[in-house]
């Protein structure tokens, strides 16, 4: 019979904290193959050291996050610091949302954004690499297309907890999956190219990726990701924000924040990536937070 270890921590939660944001991002596959969401609670399969795991985090109504790691097998000897890390990441925790509203609640446009969307984090997924997969994923296709294809690569890869869910897959499993499999799920060339490079580059680069971002560290990472065919800068910085939960990437090239900018700013033109790119600039190191808030804009809540 296989060993198993229950790893678990909690967490004090701000008063204005949005919970439903992060269950709604979990909740983008209706099949919930890997994720299972319900009013109060997230789990999730992923793989932990390469071993079958089920993240559980129930949101409690006194303002506490209750986080459990349930692992098909033995734990490593940090794991519960790391746990602590990666579950405060996923919280949005590590997010200084108080101090960017404070600094910019009376600011006339930037004003209004957190006036509609007060306390707004930024959710994150488990892992860099599920975050810079599913920003390779979604590259020119939608939403639900890209979902789709997600699905199918959790499903090649297979692995399942004892729980039932299916775990996302790691670099070292991805990186062995051959060529002609990941065309057959509906990855074009270029994708899958991307889709192994980053694959490669995470295993090389593990140390680097676990460390908390800094300037430092982030414009090592953008560097050796755009050295990657089918890698450009959009996907780099969303890969950061919902990896790594980094709040000043550039992300003046996604529609969906210059259509929002065009509106908010009440022009009849469309804005050019360099007219998105200046507009954003004055908001370092908060750039990517101003994208999210843009994505919230007179909208429904973004799932990519």
């Amino acid at each position: 019979m296989t060993a198993s270890t229950l790893i678990e921590c909690s967490f004090k939660l701000p008063q204005s904290y949005r919970a439903k944001d992060i269950l709604r991002f979990n909740q983008r596959d209706p099949l919930a193959i890997a994720e299972s969401v319900d009013q109060q609670a997230l789990s999730k399969g992923l793989l932990w050291h390469g071993q079958p795991a089920r993240l559980a985090i129930q949101f409690k109504y006194n303002a506490i996050a209750d986080v459990q790691l349930s692992i098909d097998g033995l734990a490593h000897k940090n794991d519960e610091s790391v746990l602590q890390q990666i579950a405060s990441r996923l919280l949005g925790l590590t997010q200084d949302i108080e101090a960017f509203e404070l600094a910019y609640k009376n600011h006339p446009q930037i004003g209004l954004l957190i006036a509609q969307n007060p306390g707004l984090r930024v959710p994150t997924c488990a892992s860099f690499f599920e975050a810079i997969t599913w920003a390779i994923t979604g590259q020119q296709i939608s939403v639900s297309a890209a979902v789709s294809i997600r699905r199918k690569l959790i499903q090649l890869v297979g692995v399942e907890h004892s729980s039932g869910l299916l775990c996302y897959p790691d670099a070292q499993r991805v990186i062995e999956i051959e060529v002609g499999a990941l065309r057959q799920l509906g990855y074009s060339g270029t994708k899958v190219e991307a889709l192994l490079g980053v694959s490669e580059m995470v295993i090389e680069h593990q140390a680097l990726l676990a460390c908390i971002p800094t300037e430092e560290t982030v414009t090592a990472i953008y560097q050796r990701l755009s050295e990657i065919k089918g890698i450009g800068p959009w996907t780099i910085n969303y890969g950061l924000l919902r990896g790594l939960g980094w709040l000043d990437g550039a992300l003046q090239g996604d529609a969906g924040v210059r259509r929002s900018l065009q509106t908010l700013l009440s022009q009849p033109e469309k804005l050019t990536e360099p007219q998105a790119q200046h507009w954003l600039a004055p908001f370092k190191p908060w750039r990517a937070l101003v994208a999210a808030h843009l994505w919230q804009y007179d909208h429904p809540i973004k799932l990519v």
